[in-house]
């Protein structure tokens, strides 16, 4: 582990004021169940603090900068930036895995390069420098550190079809077809939205919402990849 915090400082240009704040985004789980120190935190909750962040200035970058952009393919795009893969690429660059706190035992497997831990990483720093530094030079280091991910899906193309990309997944892991199901349908008849769910072997795994059945659909399976991103 590299207790020399100072580089990581450096490529973020974020001096923190509290750093006990880092500390806590590098802390494992796994170092809850085999530090001897009692009440000692992991960075799981600042992981979901900076998941919703992310997501949040990574659509109104995308919302304000490309407006002929559709609601579904807005949707594809937020996904491809925020996507696990894209955030693992952002925390190696951070050379992020060198800084973790892990237990013995996910240091063993291989913890350090994991790319959920990664991945999980990246969202619980931006989670602290919310609570250190503020939204403002959170939301402009996330931009920061993001924008060669979406410079490279706009370069390269959106990600593989949401609706592809599941049924992919699911087959690679030996489990059904994703099942595509109208729940709700509101609003004006000639611009209604629709509601759908998806569900795999019976399980449910996310609902979107569109003004086409397949931008909800779309929708749903992004909720639905994210969900088993989560999982794994």
């Amino acid at each position: 582990m590299n207790t020399d915090i100072e580089p990581l400082e450096n490529v973020l240009g974020v001096k923190f004021r509290d750093d006990k704040l880092l500390s806590l985004a590098l802390t494992h789980p796994s170092m809850t169940h085999e530090d001897l120190r009692p009440n000692i935190e992991s960075n799981q909750r600042l992981e979901f603090l900076g998941d919703a962040f992310i997501g949040l200035v990574i659509a109104h970058e995308i919302y304000i900068n490309y407006p002929s952009l559709t609601e579904g393919e807005l949707t594809e795009l937020r996904s491809s930036v925020v996507r696990r893969e894209a955030l693992e690429r952002v925390g190696n660059a951070l050379g992020l895995g060198s800084y973790f706190r892990l237990g013995q035992g996910e240091e063993r497997n291989g913890g350090r390069s994991r790319s959920s831990n990664i991945a999980a990483g990246v969202e619980a720093l931006i989670g602290a420098i919310i609570i250190d530094q503020g939204i403002e030079i959170a939301w402009s280091t996330t931009i920061r550190i993001l924008r060669p991910e979406l410079e490279r899906v706009l370069k390269e193309g959106v990600a593989k079809d949401p609706k592809s990309l599941l049924q992919e997944i699911t087959q690679r892991d030996k489990k059904g077809f994703p099942q595509y199901s109208i729940v709700n349908e509101y609003g004006p008849e000639h611009q209604p939205i629709f509601t759908v769910q998806v569900m795999v072997d019976n399980v449910y795994m996310g609902t979107g919402k569109g003004y086409r059945k397949i931008d909800a659909e779309r929708a749903a399976a992004v909720e639905a990849i994210s969900h088993i991103d989560d999982m794994n």
